[in-house]
């Protein structure tokens, strides 16, 4: 395929005065998962603010390659394309992606994927103003360490001299990036849907906890599986609830291992729950626990705080980064089993002596990350370079 068949504009709305921000994503609704939301969030966000707003993404969800979604819907007002794509889920190939540019005022990349280094590479192409959100970029297992930080230094490097803004959405993220993108990397960190379980969780201290997100190699649900063995055996009011949907594990994994432990009456495996269905998980506990490895940001944990879950976090950057803000929260070594498990008892005592004094805590340190306050920040970016454009124009 030649750069000018990719590059043939698809018949798009009628153009109208507002300006029109393009999101690129691999994976989008009706997938759910911590990026997933983010890019929804702030696109209702930008929508109420008065822009025009487009989601490009993929044809298929990783978990059903075979399932072809519809080429275009919308859902909670959002205008999605999808488009078809071939190679890995790491790093899909979707070409396609230049036909739904050219009436884009913006082009907003989130990840750091075949999306982030094609629409660099082909600036002069589509001559669109780009910023991208960095989610963590590809650091998120060990796996190929060597590779990617070679692939960081060079490839990655050369591509983000392309992005009007490299956005970090953790602090970590944004040492990482001003590394390789000194001049134009800033930080605004994720913003949480405080709303989605407000308040929810249960006002009782109980022995059940819940963990939710996708399931990935780099969460190690096996971690806080061993964990909830240690904890059952000293006392069988524990209970686990694992909420997402699957990725590089499956739900035949986990319960491989729960069979293989006996944790059958002590940890149940919800499979693509909707939020009503987690908004009742979560009113049934009083814990939210991650041995993830890597996070970009930690927004589940938010989001769970929001809730009034106590976290008890691996001690991964990102949430050691939390940690050191929001004094409640519980870290833990999840690759010590029953160090872990400790944790996990100490912070279930902690709600039992002072209960209503850390679900305030907590609710109150969940609300500074506001959608309404984060959109704001990505509002101030997209005016600035859009504004910017059209006085050089």
């Amino acid at each position: 395929m030649s750069a000018a068949e990719i590059y043939v504009h698809d018949a798009e709305p009628s153009a109208a005065s507002s300006p029109l921000i393009v999101h690129v994503i691999r994976q989008f609704l009706p997938n759910r998962g911590g990026l997933e939301d983010v890019v929804a969030n702030l696109a209702r966000q930008t929508l109420d603010r008065g822009y025009r707003v487009r989601v490009v993404t993929l044809d298929s969800l990783f978990t059903a390659r075979d399932k072809t979604l519809p080429h275009r819907e919308t859902i909670n007002g959002i205008d999605i394309v999808r488009i078809p794509w071939s190679g890995s889920t790491r790093y899909p190939i979707a070409p396609q992606v230049f036909r739904h540019l050219g009436d884009a005022d913006l082009v907003h990349v989130h990840a750091i994927d075949f999306f982030f280094d094609a629409l660099a590479w082909g600036r002069l192409l589509h001559r669109k103003p780009m910023v991208v959100t960095t989610h963590g970029g590809f650091f998120h297992t060990t796996k190929h360490a060597a590779i990617k930080k070679v692939w960081f230094r060079t490839i990655t490097r050369v591509s983000a001299m392309a992005y009007d803004k490299v956005i970090g959405c953790s602090l970590s993220d944004l040492r990482q990036f001003s590394q390789i993108a000194p001049t134009h990397t800033i930080a605004i960190e994720n913003g949480a849907d405080i709303g989605k379980f407000a308040d929810r969780a249960s006002r009782t201290a109980r022995r059940r906890i819940v963990t939710i997100g996708r399931f990935s190699v780099n969460k190690r649900l096996e971690k806080l599986i061993d964990a909830m063995a240690v904890l059952s055996a000293r006392d069988p009011e524990w209970h686990l609830d694992i909420a997402g949907v699957e990725s590089d594990l499956t739900r035949q994994d986990l319960m491989d291992q729960i069979d293989r432990l006996k944790l059958g009456d002590a940890v149940t495996v919800h499979i693509g729950a909707d939020n009503q269905a987690i908004g009742r998980i979560i009113a049934d506990a009083s814990i939210f626990a991650s041995a993830s490895s890597y996070e970009g940001f930690g927004l589940v944990a938010l989001e769970a705080m929001s809730a009034g879950l106590l976290p008890v976090l691996n001690n991964n950057a990102a949430y050691t980064t939390l940690a050191e803000r929001h004094g409640e929260i519980v870290l833990a070594d999840f690759s010590d089993t029953a160090s872990a498990a400790d944790a996990i008892e100490t912070a279930h005592a902690r709600l039992d002596a002072q209960g209503p004094a850390i679900r305030a805590a907590l609710l109150a340190d969940a609300r500074a990350y506001s959608w309404d306050v984060v959109a704001e920040r990505y509002v101030a970016v997209y005016d600035t370079i859009i504004g910017t454009r059209q006085k050089a124009g």
